[in-house]
């Protein structure tokens, strides 16, 4: 367990790899947000047994799927999944990161994104994507921020929800390197040369 001893309403915040006995609250923290905001284009929350699909499909791909907890109680979750499935964004992954309501503002956010972003740059990728639900979610916009991705574009009006258009903020950051260095997975050292 990785416990980042950072502040929360009755102690720290504890992140760890999520177990199959987590997925209940992580269905349930998400599916808030599928039903009350734009920070995810879903409209019908998925089943726990979709959740617990998704997460194994998660860790079969190599990527970390993490929860926080305070208190015992699970409290947000995190996780990166592959950008897009051509072979040429294999080092690109996005991250996604949900906080129960009513936690909002009290570092859980940050403590998973941070743990997050840590756990993917042991691995091969480069660049690690944001795609963000509405240009006005800017707890979303300051958190990212404040963990080193900026702002790389705005796609206007590409989501309709809860009787309105919405946007997707693009926000980007590098993960061991990016750019200046060249992907080590699946490369000979005759390639490297």
């Amino acid at each position: 367990m990785l416990d980042l001893n950072a502040s929360g309403p009755s102690g720290g915040i504890e992140v760890r790899d999520a177990t199959p006995e987590d997925v209940v609250a992580i269905q349930r923290i998400y599916a808030h947000h599928v039903l009350s905001g734009i920070a995810t284009f879903e409209d019908t929350p998925p089943s726990v047994d979709e959740m617990a699909d998704r997460r194994a499909a998660v860790l079969d791909s190599g990527l970390p799927y993490l929860v926080a907890e305070v208190s015992g109680k699970v409290v947000g979750y995190s996780c990166a999944t592959a950008y897009r499935p051509r072979p040429a964004y294999q080092y690109t992954i996005e991250n996604s990161v949900y906080v129960e309501d009513g936690m909002d503002g009290k570092g859980v956010g940050s403590t998973l994104l941070r743990a997050l972003i840590a756990r993917c740059e042991q691995g091969p990728w480069r660049q690690m994507v944001a795609v963000i639900g509405d240009r006005a979610n800017t707890s979303s916009i300051i958190l990212h921020q404040n963990c080193g991705f900026r702002h790389v574009g705005i796609l206007t009006g590409v989501g309709f929800k809860l009787g309105q258009w919405v946007d997707t903020v693009l926000m980007q950051r590098a993960l061991s390197g990016g750019t200046e260095t060249l992907p080590t997975v699946g490369r000979s050292e005759t390639d490297a040369a």
